[in-house]
């Protein structure tokens, strides 16, 4: 097992390297290369790491489908005389009733808000940023006051086209007309509007980065010295993913750069949560066999060869099923989501190079004391407890693996039903755990205004034939009105009322009509676009979750040369995701009280726990294709496999549920959703499906889990009984 020293006669200590020949100065060489060639990687990578926020986007149309109908209108409004519409509502309300002198200070704050149209020039986005009042902007309108029936709530909707090309002058619009419109004497004023709720969600965004970085980076390391108990090895793969992060985001940056790929902060985001859980699980996976190497090695440098030789390859499918998987992404219509796919996939393989080069140097380099106080020593054998927990789990899946299966399938299949109890889209307004002003000034707005549209829905039609698509939309059933607005580059824009609440049934059905006889025209605005982005993430899930199974598929039979057990690793973690579903259908709507599912999270879930919940199959399945090829039977290899792995990938298993629990945290519905989602189902994954599922199938199949490779039909020659078999009879 163990390989033999080039000086027979020269003792070895703990964690020595021999001096003379040029084996050992390859040893000394190889590594110290290694690290010398990260840091000037670092180096370089580290000075346009920092630069990625100055190429994330987060505009409407970041985040909508390219070739949807309100994608189209936001990029048209970008290029009318400046750029595209910011729109506010200003909500003034009193429980009770308005009073006169309610109505007057509301009056007043307009005044010092607003101007007349055509009074002031349009002005620099710098000068904007840098803007004192609101009136510098150009052009501030606002529409005729609305009171509710019951007389506690006025609104005024407030307009300008001047601040939306630059983020900051937008704040700026928006924070100097929230400064303004101030609570009065027992009247509460509140500033609403797309244009409010995006700065409020950029905020947001904005914090996202360094929050999630410190709090994934804290949760790893909490984890690794709870795994580790040692006071020195938790830091190097935490140091190694943080490498690998670094040069992540300066990868990502220079794609960007280059290819003009959307990068938001929603993926960025996402991105970091990847590198650092998938990195964390390459590294536990990796130190745990070279911790066994250097049992059978004298050689820290020979161990690490040995243990990057036994686990190599299923690090390297594991990290292929995932960028398989996220590059599947790039087929899907929706601008964030596609770009999702490389900017993800680039974090992966950032892990798994700094995992296959820079970790295996440190270790080497710091010999086997980097494990105090549990040092590995060459020849001794690792302590083991009186009763196993993987192995008594195996012993119970053999004794009755077909139960065991039968049981397994059914309670998965009872918590996939939960689903169907699956809460319906997210409303813009409902985004929030926290709710900003922004939402709270819609929550009014809706129960005030039940049956009218607090927003407008945003028609662009060709300047020639814009007055025959104004008379046209008036006509249109379900509007209230429609006004002419701004034109440029021979576009017109046509601001329609819906008589329908925001995002209602009825107000989708006018959007429709819209659409249908508004002849050459777009038809976008919010409401249009949640309708779009409805439709959109329907037609993904139909292109992309093939893509997803099929890469999948494709790299477990390349990994497994077998193709039964691919199709039983696939069809296993479909049903951990459906289980993991079914329980977010259970709970969301129940115990959060969220109000609405993020369209686009069943297929993020599905990409990620396919992608991922995999690889700890991948694990499992390779380790007992390894005893299968030592000559252990069927039987014996499943349950070696399990007991052998079993520690390892429950270690692996807690630390990637815990990023993504990270992401719930954050105080945005979608990222609490997709966390909780992709936790439950790493856990499912790892301490059920793989452990007792996998498992009991594998034992049921025996060598037919192997077809039509040559371990299916070709016995092999017995190598006498597996030391490390541990409990379950054979």
């Amino acid at each position: 097992m163990g390989s033999t020293r080039s000086a027979p006669t020269r003792s070895v200590s703990v964690g020595s390297v021999p001096t003379g020949g040029s084996t050992a100065r390859k040893r000394r060489a190889v590594p110290w290369g290694v690290l010398a060639l990260w840091v000037i990687v670092l180096a370089v990578a580290g000075s346009f790491a920092g630069r990625l926020g100055d190429v994330q986007r987060d505009q409407t149309a970041d985040y909508l489908p390219a070739g949807a109908d309100s994608t189209q209108v936001a990029k048209l409004q970008d290029k009318l005389p400046g750029g595209e519409i910011t729109s506010l509502v200003l909500v003034y309300h009193r429980d009770g009733g308005l009073t006169a002198a309610d109505r007057n200070a509301a009056a007043e704050q307009l005044a010092e808000i607003t101007v007349p149209p055509g009074t002031e020039a349009a002005k620099s986005p710098a000068e904007l940023a840098a803007a004192d009042d609101p009136k510098d902007f150009a052009a501030v309108q606002h529409g005729p006051g609305v009171t509710s029936k019951d007389g506690a709530t006025l609104m005024y909707a407030v307009s300008t086209a001047a601040p939306a090309k630059d983020d900051d002058a937008k704040k700026a619009f928006v924070d100097d007309v929230r400064a303004r419109a101030a609570d009065t004497d027992g009247m509460t004023v509140r500033v609403g509007g797309d244009g409010a709720l995006a700065v409020d969600a950029r905020g947001v965004f904005g914090s996202l980065d360094g929050t999630l970085m410190l709090a994934t980076g804290l949760v790893v390391a909490l984890l690794l010295v709870l795994t580790y108990r040692s006071p020195v090895l938790w830091l190097v793969p935490l140091v190694v993913v943080g490498a690998g992060a670094v040069c992540a985001r300066a990868a990502v940056y220079g794609l960007a750069t280059w290819s003009g790929i959307t990068v938001t902060s929603q993926s960025a985001g996402i991105m970091t949560v990847l590198v650092f859980g998938a990195g964390t699980d390459y590294a536990l996976l990796l130190v745990a066999r070279y911790r066994d190497e250097l049992r059978r090695n004298p050689l820290p440098y020979d161990a690490m060869r040995a243990a990057l030789r036994g686990c190599g390859p299923a690090l390297l499918a594991s990290s292929g099923t995932v960028v398989a998987g996220l590059v599947c992404l790039l087929a899907a219509d929706l601008n964030n989501i596609r770009g999702l796919g490389p900017v993800g996939a680039i974090g992966v393989l950032c892990a798994l190079a700094a995992m296959l080069t820079l970790l295996p140097a440190i270790l080497v380099l710091l010999g086997r004391r980097v494990f105090w106080p549990l040092i590995p020593a060459y020849g001794s054998e690792p302590r083991r407890r009186r009763r196993d927990l993987f192995a008594a789990m195996g012993s119970s899946a053999g004794k009755r693996p077909t139960a065991v299966l039968l049981t397994g399938v059914v309670l998965l299949g009872a918590l996939a039903l939960g689903a169907f109890h699956l809460p319906g889209a997210l409303k813009q307004e409902d985004s929030y755990t926290t709710k900003p002003e922004s939402t709270l000034a819609m929550g009014t707005l809706a129960t005030a205004f039940p049956d009218r549209s607090s927003r407008p829905i945003e028609v662009m039609t060709p300047t020639g034939q814009a007055d025959r698509t104004l008379a046209a939309a008036r006509s249109v059933e379900g509007v209230a009105s429609a006004e002419r607005g701004r034109s440029g580059g021979g576009w017109t824009e046509i601001a329609v009322t819906a008589k329908a609440a925001p995002e209602s049934a009825d107000e989708s059905a006018t959007i429709g009509r819209l659409r249908a006889h508004l002849t050459g025209a777009h038809v976008g605005g919010a409401s249009a676009q949640a309708l779009d982005l409805a439709d959109t993430n329907s037609h993904d899930r139909l292109i992309v979750i093939p893509l997803v199974l099929a890469s999948v598929l494709l790299v477990l039979a390349l990994l497994l040369r077998s193709l039964v057990a691919p199709l039983l690793l696939v069809a296993a973690v479909v049903a951990v995701w459906g289980a993991a579903m079914g329980i977010g259908g259970l709970v969301f709507g129940p115990v959060l009280g969220f109000s609405g599912l993020d369209p686009g999270l069943p297929l993020l879930t599905f990409v990620f726990l396919v992608a991922l919940g995999v690889d700890y199959g991948i694990f499992l399945m390779h380790r007992t294709r390894e005893e299968t090829l030592r000559g252990a039977g069927p039987r014996e290899a499943a349950l070696t496999a399990l007991r052998t792995t079993g520690g390892v990938i429950a270690s692996a298993g807690t630390v990637l549920a815990a990023t993504f629990a990270v992401l719930a945290s954050l105080p945005l519905v979608m990222f609490v959703e997709m966390g909780t989602i992709i936790a439950v189902g790493v856990l499912l994954d790892t301490f059920l499906v793989r452990t007792y599922l996998v498992t009991s199938a594998n034992l049921l199949l025996a060598r037919r889990v192997w077809w039509p490779g040559s371990l299916s039909h070709t016995p092999q020659p017995a190598a006498g009984p597996s030391s490390a078999l541990v409990g379950g009879p054979r």
